[in-house]
């Protein structure tokens, strides 16, 4: 997907203005909303867009941002180091993350 924000900081803050308001992690049983705790599983997940930013002195750095909805309503974003996925993350989330 085509980046149309400057920076990660920018995304999130509009991608919040959006509604997409929790912040989700990723956990070792699928994807947590780390206010509230709840766990979502791959199949109650939409990744609905993402984007990929850089790092300015360092292609190290380069994160992946994931605008989320969960099947219970839940509208949130996940920030991923680009490719430093754990073995410890289910197999179905990995692919849900992957297909883009």
């Amino acid at each position: 997907m085509e980046n149309t924000y400057p920076s990660l900081s920018v995304a999130i803050e509009a991608l919040k203005k959006e509604g997409y308001s929790h912040d989700f992690n990723l956990h070792e049983e699928g994807i947590e909303n780390k206010s509230n705790g709840t766990l979502h599983k791959a199949e109650d997940l939409k990744v609905v867009k993402h984007f990929r930013f850089e790092g300015n002195t360092n292609p190290d750095d380069s994160s992946v941002l994931y605008v989320i909805e969960a099947s219970n309503g839940e509208k949130g974003l996940l920030v991923d180091a680009y490719g430093a996925y754990s073995d410890q993350i289910p197999r179905d989330i990995l692919d849900k993350l992957k297909m883009l």
